[in-house]
């Protein structure tokens, strides 16, 4: 693959392109990252643009500094208790904006793959739990630590529990206390943890691995894999014959499977596109 470079002129969330990977870093240190407004806007307009970006396969997210995500900006929440009805309408808005980015990077047709260190609390642990795949450098600690300030995390809750087994995020979510890394991936919060210095290599090596796939079969495959999730057994068995039916008809896939039987590599002409 060739490479090239694509700054965001968004500093708070840097982008460069690396051939088919798109490298998102979240670059506020001095908030830990936090999903403030401002953060929560930049991610969303990144999600609109890669949403019909074909040359992309892959995203990395990343934080800068110290951490990846600190959760949200509590200044900014509690400066909205301010207004008239105490900042209700404010919060409202603030999680129905949050949610849209959750919802959004499993709704990109490319795989999202978290690079985490440092700490990922509340919002933040959200956010991985929210991309497709995680790498975290082994002392990684994990926290919906909400509860220990007098906030349930109900919304982190959702992602969360999504993710690893329910008595476990509960046991998370009602002591407030910090999850290592290497426990996240036993439980499946993350798919792996790797010595601090090797994160980023171990981490563009997945993305790599996955980027050099058939770019067209993981964009019907992603989707397909979260909506069969919410389906019965039966239901989903019938989505999904018909999604494998769609994609054996595709020229390229009859060409990677010729390629296979005559032991050789394919020759792919429409790479993105069903």
């Amino acid at each position: 693959m060739g490479t090239h470079a694509k700054e965001s002129k968004m500093t708070i969330l840097k982008r460069h392109d690396t051939g088919a990977i798109a490298h998102l870093t979240m670059d506020m240190p001095t908030t830990l990252n936090a999903l403030s407004d401002e953060m929560l806007a930049a991610l969303q307009a990144q999600i609109e643009s890669l949403m019909t970006d074909t040359t992309v396969r892959v995203v990395i997210l990343s934080g800068a500094g110290k951490a990846f995500c600190a959760g949200h900006d509590i200044k900014q929440m509690n400066a909205a208790r301010a207004s008239a009805d105490g900042g209700k309408s404010a919060f409202q808005d603030l999680f129905a904006r949050c949610t849209a980015v959750m919802t959004g990077l499993q709704n990109l047709p490319q795989v999202v793959i978290a690079q985490v260190h440092g700490i990922a609390t509340a919002a933040g642990c959200q956010l991985v739990a929210s991309c497709d795949l995680a790498v975290a450098a082994d002392d990684t600690k994990f926290g919906v630590n909400g509860v220990n300030i007098g906030l349930f995390c109900s919304t982190p809750m959702v992602a969360l529990s999504r993710n690893i087994p329910r008595k476990h995020a509960l046991e998370m979510l009602t002591t407030g206390d910090f999850m290592t890394a290497p426990r996240a991936a036993e439980l499946g919060l993350i798919n792996h943890a790797v010595p601090s210095p090797q994160l980023e290599a171990e981490t563009l090596q997945l993305a790599t691995t996955i980027a050099n796939k058939l770019g067209a079969a993981v964009r019907i495959g992603k989707p397909a894999f979260y909506q069969q999730l919410q389906m019965p057994l039966d239901q989903a068995y019938a989505f999904t014959s018909e999604v494998i039916v769609e994609n054996l008809l595709q020229q390229d896939t009859i060409e990677g499977m010729m390629a296979f039987a005559e032991k050789r590599q394919p020759n792919w002409k429409n790479d993105y596109n069903f």
